[in-house]
């Protein structure tokens, strides 16, 4: 018997109405097309949210829940990286709507729920985000947003992360190591210097750039450090805190929903 997609794209019409029949949760995968150093792809944060989503989408479905990953958002709000090649960034303003209309999509295709599942960790996208689950909860939609740069969920990703000196660092180097390692330049990042300034840091200094921050390089962290292994073991906590929000959000739903 032919195994049922985790990604939305990649099923028929008529698989996707069987499984939004039997109550599925819609997994957004919020990510961006920016620099992540000279070793990683622009579509790091792409990378990273897809896998955590379809890793949680799994954990679901192994306890009977219905779930799908939705195509990624793979353009947000990037100026911290204008400097350098490749990045796309878009207004605010757009960002939200962007992820609103998306979320209000999923709800009038039959979702039950949406979970925004980030990797993008610029503030400015945070709060886009933020504003998309906002205002599409406001129309009606059931819709939460797991921030991982918040308490709890902070603090079970690692002490690179906790520092804020994570972007193209270990953190996600591992994360995307585990992915798809063919995505890793390894030589190149074998080959970069530690720098522990921490973006948290320089945010709150009112920085507004990665070349400010202390990132000529737009990376920040210890990419060398980096290993398949701890992608396995950072994206086994994504998963959980993705599928914990789904499942919270499935609570907030009463059992006579269609």
């Amino acid at each position: 018997m032919r195994r049922l997609p985790d990604r939305l794209a990649e099923m028929t019409y008529e698989e996707a109405t069987a499984v939004i029949a039997e109550g599925a949760v819609a997994l957004l995968p919020a990510g961006a097309t920016e620099a992540h150093g000279p070793h990683l792809p622009l579509s790091t944060d792409v990378v990273i949210s897809e896998t955590g989503a379809r890793r949680a989408v799994a954990k679901l479905r192994a306890e009977g829940q219905a779930a799908v990953v939705l195509p990624p958002l793979a353009y947000a709000v990037t100026e911290f990286a204008a400097d350098f090649g490749g990045t796309l960034s878009l207004p605010i303003e757009t960002a939200t709507a962007l992820a609103r209309d998306v979320m209000l999509a999923a709800a009038r295709a039959g979702f039950l729920g949406v979970v925004v599942c980030n990797a993008h960790l610029e503030p400015g996208n945070l709060a886009a985000l933020r504003g998309a689950v906002d205002a599409a909860r406001e129309a009606g939609v059931k819709a939460t947003f797991p921030d991982v740069t918040r308490k709890p969920h902070a603090l079970r990703l690692g002490d690179e992360f906790r520092s804020g000196a994570c972007h193209a660092g270990s953190y996600e180097t591992s994360l995307v190591l585990a992915a798809d390692p063919f995505l890793v330049r390894e030589d190149v990042a074998a080959g970069l210097e530690p720098n522990p300034s921490s973006l948290s840091v320089a945010i709150r200094e009112g920085k507004q750039s990665f070349l400010e921050a202390g990132g000529p390089r737009a990376y920040f962290g210890y990419p060398a450090d980096a290993t398949a292994g701890e992608g396995e073991r950072l994206y086994a906590e994504l998963a959980d805190i993705f599928a914990s929000a789904a499942r919270a959000l499935l609570g907030e739903i009463p059992p006579e929903a269609p």
